[in-house]
């Protein structure tokens, strides 16, 4: 007995060839049959149904070449009906079991060759490189905005602070025309003003060493 369910362009389907072969009725009978059943849902309107489920196809016998149909599950079910005998009540069992295994084989995970094994992993690997390189491009992005957004820490704020007082501690007696109070004004009015900050505290993180040579090269307007 020939494989009773095979795959054709993707579905589970018989033939007529094995119809006949298995219910032990002539080729052309079962042909017959089809025909009818295909008159018949015309006839209903289910035009799309036949087609979608009785298709026309041809076998080779002998050096010549002969029609067919392809049967789905659906299509092998309507032809089956009249095929009542105890034998044939077997062999209907027999098909559905054959049709739910192909149809489970069909659905089931797919088992990829070397070639196609190989192909996944490549694919996958060239997935991942762009991802990584996505997830580089974001966290060099979150450094940049970090870098920029970040103000001077708790010791950069002291060192900064004493090199305020430091400066004013070193200048003030050449410009004694101004007060301790009033260098300590300008330096730090300047001071946010050079680095746009509205307290020396909030001067950006990024500025720090540049903050600590402004101030200790700045000199007040007198």
């Amino acid at each position: 007995m020939n494989q009773l369910v095979f795959v054709e362009n993707g579905q589970a389907v018989t033939d007529s060839l094995t119809v006949s072969d298995v219910f032990g009725k002539d080729h052309d009978k079962v042909m017959r049959d089809i025909i009818v059943q295909i008159k018949k849902l015309n006839e209903a309107g289910e035009i799309d149904f036949s087609t979608a489920n009785f298709v026309g196809s041809t076998y080779t016998s002998r050096g010549r070449s002969y029609e067919k149909f392809n049967l789905t599950e659906d299509a092998f079910t309507l032809i089956a009906m009249s095929y009542i005998t105890v034998d044939a009540m077997k062999f209907k069992v027999k098909f559905i079991q054959e049709f739910k295994k192909m149809k489970e084989h069909l659905n089931g995970p797919k088992v990829l060759s070397e070639k196609e094994q190989l192909m996944a992993s490549m694919k996958l690997s060239l997935e991942t490189a762009e991802e990584m390189t996505i997830i580089k491009n974001d966290i060099q992005q979150i450094k940049h905005q970090v870098s920029e957004e970040l103000t001077l820490n708790h010791g950069q704020q002291q060192a900064l602070h004493h090199e305020i007082k430091k400066r004013v501690e070193m200048i003030k007696n050449d410009f004694d025309k101004l007060s301790k109070r009033e260098l300590y004004s300008q330096i730090h009015s300047h001071l946010r003003r050079a680095f746009s900050a509205p307290k020396y505290l909030f001067v950006k993180r990024k500025d720090y060493e540049e903050a600590i040579s402004w101030v200790r090269s700045w000199r007040p307007l007198i």
